[in-house]
């Protein structure tokens, strides 16, 4: 035991030395046998610190390939400590994440990896919430606005989603897009069945945005009908609602025609439409309506006398002209 400690402290001290001596090569081929050393004697808190320090450090001193090779090992050694998903681990892989070079290989791998390892106790496939905001912050600071909106839709922030989205479409968006921004990250939220998050980003991405003079209602039809989307989930309406809903805004959910596939998720996740039996063309709504026709016959018709009918008011929004059971008025206190 004396030995293996005396011969880690040489290695160590060597460490040092090539560090003092900015002999970075050799400084990475002693962190690699502390690697070896350290996780046969299980030190692994210790070894954590030392490798996410020891890969910052060649980071900046321009040894990319090293640092990367750090960072890869930091997070092995999570997996081979069984080490479960902490906020500190979380802090570490997102700035290591942040000084690999967009360019790298090894880039995709190293986040891949990461979240893998913070599935860990989560019943999630795709990486813990908290990993995924922390990416999307990281991304967010360096302008990627794209992919930090990717990694914002698998955590639970709507609102620092909402922030996020109100500075990208200010930076490279057209004044005619504003709804369209906000629109796509709503619907996509719901698809995941994360109607807390979509709510809370339409919200926030209406109060916050310099362009958006107050609401609900709104002066943008498409943001009227999300509202109403959202508001007709919350009071769990029937989907005759649903349909009537989508009927009247049809012509502004015909902007995207990608709005079809979220529809049909909405659909079936929360008003019980059937899903489709295969796919056919026939334009925005190819099948949607049929579905929805026949989810509508399967209900009762006690049901259907007791969901909302809906009239077309000004500027294309829409409006109950008969009051609902629950309540219809959509303020803010329904979207926090």
């Amino acid at each position: 035991m004396a030995g293996r400690r005396g011969g880690t402290e040489r290695v160590l001290s060597k460490l040092k030395s090539s560090i003092e001596n900015e002999n970075y090569y050799e400084a990475h081929q002693m962190y690699r046998t502390l690697y070896f050393r350290y996780l046969g004697q299980k030190k692994y808190g210790e070894l954590e610190t030392m490798l996410f320090d020891g890969a910052v450090l060649l980071f900046s001193h321009d040894e990319v390939g090293s640092g990367t090779d750090l960072a890869k090992l930091y997070v092995d050694t999570l997996n081979q400590s069984e080490a479960g998903p902490e906020e500190i681990h979380f802090l570490r892989i997102s700035k290591l994440y942040q000084l690999i070079p967009c360019d790298n290989v090894d880039k995709p791998v190293y986040l891949s990896t990461c979240l893998k390892w913070s599935n860990k106790d989560t019943g999630s496939s795709v990486g813990h919430p908290r990993l995924h905001q922390h990416i999307a912050y990281g991304l967010w600071q360096n302008k990627q606005y794209p992919e930090s909106r990717q990694h914002f839709l698998q955590s639970c922030d709507g609102a620092g989603c909402a922030h996020m989205l109100v500075e990208f479409h200010q930076a490279r968006g057209f004044n005619s897009e504003l709804d369209l921004f906000i629109a796509q990250t709503v619907l996509q939220y719901l698809c995941l069945k994360k109607s807390l998050a979509a709510a809370t980003a339409l919200r926030v991405y209406t109060e916050e945005h310099p362009k958006i003079k107050g609401g609900p209602p709104y002066p943008h039809p498409l943001l009227n009908f999300l509202w109403f989307l959202l508001l007709s989930i919350q009071t769990s309406q029937s989907v005759s609602a649903y349909t009537v809903l989508c009927e009247k805004y049809k012509q502004f959910i015909d902007r995207d025609p990608q709005y079809l596939e979220y529809l049909d998720k909405i659909g079936q996740h929360f008003f019980g439409v059937p899903a489709p039996v295969k796919p056919r063309p026939g334009g925005m709504f190819s099948g949607l309506f049929d579905q929805l026709l026949n989810a509508m016959n399967e209900d009762s018709s006690d049901d259907e006398t007791a969901g909302p009918s809906v009239s077309s008011g000004p500027s294309g929004s829409v409006r109950p002209s008969q009051p609902p059971k629950q309540p219809s008025k959509f303020e803010a206190e329904d979207l926090d």
